[in-house]
């Protein structure tokens, strides 16, 4: 492991002061992004003991966070009304305020172009605000997950224009995010923190800056070093859950029940990680990280076969499943034009109230398309709005037993915990299970049919 400490030295006047603010916990920090990422940091930060200023161009949550009302389902609103109330956290849409800040975080969206090209346009424009309020003595860093070489070839630029030197009067460093919405086990605190700089000085700054919150913080050498590992966590997971969807469609035309092979192989202590089947992928990583890989290996005339073949295959798989509800709908001599389709779960994994690039919006599409008439229930999502491309918009329905009785099918989609498949079972006439949520469900076994 690389060695961060003892960097600075004397005549590092500058980095001294701050490194002491950041150990004293007298540093104020600014964020740059209020969204699922930015918040929890802003209050995880604020429990640790420091001054946060919370930056967003959307005034809608500048208010809801000074009214103490959380947005996002990983930060609790007694939470978030401790650290308002004590004046630890504000929430502002004026960026002038940076000037105040000794550290400056970037936590903002990262989408795909129409020609699913990285966009990067959120990166720049909080960068011009930074470089428009940057002083001596100030740490930024840059926790969106980008290509490698961003925060070097276009951030360091557009801060470097004030005439500020790096490593001597400001600092910089990339360090990603990683964040798993709904998952009580690990979150921003005991989640290890991968960390670059630009230069060694920059490192110490903010590996000591992840140290006041984070257990463990893990250097590397640069911080495209650090864009890269978050990159391949992401690839890593996109084409293994797309090994695992090839698996699941060659399975169906076997007579083989996929949920039986992966549980049974999962048992093995050694050699294999679990990864389970769906519909799709979804949220903002897993859809849209690898392919900010695959542009970059072209400015090095590579072509990354195996990720854009995962791609394929996890965007295939929609329309697998809704073929499988064409032809089980046939089955049971129902045409899928003006059939009553009730999606059960929408969001984009378990116990979350995300519809980022969910597949249940592309799989809501494909059947409207072939004439279906659908209706959803989601405990966590109450409204289906227009995004990313999708022109879906439905309102929630309750899970009743007459509604479920009506539907021709009952596609599951998004397995959440507080659904009651028994009753599911018991009203449904039909129902195409896609994530193994009835699995423990003992009667009327004859309605479901698994993917």
């Amino acid at each position: 492991m690389l060695t961060v400490n003892n960097v600075i030295t004397e005549k590092d006047t500058i980095a001294i002061e701050l490194k002491e603010k950041i150990l004293n916990l007298k540093s104020k920090i600014g964020i740059i992004g209020l969204g699922y990422v930015g918040l929890p940091l802003a209050v995880e930060k604020c429990k640790a003991g420091f001054s946060v200023i919370g930056f967003d161009i959307d005034p809608f949550r500048v208010g809801m966070i000074s009214d103490s009302n959380s947005y996002i389902g990983d930060v609790a609103d007694e939470d978030l009304r401790n650290v308002v109330s004590k004046g630890q956290l504000t929430a502002t849409t004026d960026f002038l305020r940076l000037s105040e800040c000794d550290v400056v975080i970037i936590c903002v969206p990262t989408p795909l172009t129409i020609n699913r090209d990285p966009d990067i346009s959120y990166i720049k424009a909080a960068s011009e605000k930074i470089a428009e309020n940057l002083r001596q003595g100030q740490l930024v860093t840059l926790e969106s997950t980008t290509y490698p070489g961003t925060t070097e070839e276009v951030i360091l630029p557009i801060l470097t224009k004030t005439g500020l030197r790096i490593g001597l009067d400001f600092f910089l460093a990339y360090s990603p995010e990683r964040v798993d919405p709904g998952n009580k086990q690990f979150t921003t605190q005991n989640t290890s923190k991968v960390v670059g700089g630009i230069t060694p000085v920059c490192l110490e700054l903010a590996y000591t800056l992840y140290q006041q919150t984070i257990i463990n913080v893990v250097p590397v050498s640069s911080t495209a070093a650090a864009e890269l590992t978050k990159i391949f966590e992401n690839t890593y997971r996109a084409v293994n859950i797309a090994l695992v969807n090839e698996l699941m469609m060659l399975c169906e035309r076997m007579g083989i029940d996929i949920w039986e092979i992966v549980e049974a192989a999962g048992t093995k202590p050694f050699g294999i990680q679990t990864f389970y089947p769906g519909p799709g992928v979804g949220g903002h990583c897993i859809p849209i990280d690898p392919f900010y890989l695959t542009w970059k290996a072209r400015e090095y005339n590579f072509h990354t076969r195996f990720i854009e073949l995962a791609g394929e295959i996890n965007v295939e798989v929609s329309n697998y499943v809704v073929q499988k509800v064409v032809r089980v709908l046939n089955d049971n001599h129902k045409s899928v034009r003006d059939a009553n389709v009730f999606v059960l779960g929408v969001a984009y994994k378990k116990d979350v109230n995300d519809l980022r690039e969910s597949p249940a919006l592309r799989v809501i599409e494909l059947l409207r398309a072939q004439g279906a008439d659908l209706s959803y229930h989601d405990p966590n999502i109450p409204v289906i709005e227009p995004q990313d491309g999708s022109t879906v918009f439905l309102t929630c329905q309750p899970l009743t037993d007459e509604l479920l009785a009506q539907a021709d099918c009952v596609l599951i989609l998004t397995d959440h915990s507080n659904v009651d498949y028994n009753q599911v079972a018991s009203s449904a006439r039909l129902i195409v299970d896609t994530r193994n949520a009835m699995k423990n469900v003992i009667s009327n076994r004859d309605k479901i049919i698994k993917i």
